[in-house]
């Protein structure tokens, strides 16, 4: 599967929060405006060509109330039958090499992608803005590794981060400095 090792990296303020807590936290929907890392740059993790770049999905309202979680869930397989772009949202794919491996960045802010399908990137390159789109109950990135672009049968493969030391994974809810 190939999101087996994908990662969602969810900005946080100062206090560990991805957004303020309001009533609408606890029982309602909430403006993706209110999150800390909606509209933030998204910077390609590494040099490569852009293979897949898709926008026009819109960001939905987040969804942190467990009230507003149920419909959301029951929603899932709809998702899943509208293909990538319905999971994925707005995203970008980035091949390494001619044969992979491949970085797919999603969850990306409507209007916001950058780059374009053939675009070399070096490392760093702001490929879009932090977004809500896709399946996605508050604003993040998702990123993962994949040996294909072929998602029904791609494998996920694992991602290491450069340190201080010897490149390495965060942990979970880890709260990563960048």
């Amino acid at each position: 599967m190939g999101t087996t090792y994908a990662i969602d990296f969810i900005p946080v303020d100062e206090h560990g929060r991805s957004a303020p807590w309001t009533w609408r936290a606890a029982v309602a929907t909430e403006a993706p405006e209110t999150f800390v890392g909606f509209g933030a740059p998204i910077r390609a993790p590494c040099p490569g060509r852009v293979v897949i770049a898709h926008d026009g999905e819109p960001d939905p309202k987040a969804r942190r109330s467990q009230l507003t979680l149920l419909p959301y869930m029951l929603g899932q397989a709809r998702r899943v039958r509208g293909g990538p772009a319905a999971i994925a949202g707005n995203h970008v794919v980035i091949a390494t090499d001619e044969r992979g491996p491949y970085i797919l960045l999603a969850h990306l802010q409507q209007g916001s992608v950058t780059v374009t399908v053939g675009d070399h990137v070096p490392e760093g390159t702001v490929v879009g803005a932090c977004g809500n789109s896709g399946n996605s109950t508050q604003p993040h990135l998702h990123i993962q590794a994949t040996d294909t672009t072929n998602w029904d049968h791609a494998k996920g493969l694992p991602i290491a981060f450069r340190t201080t030391g010897a490149p390495a994974l965060p942990a979970e809810s880890e709260i990563v400095s960048i």
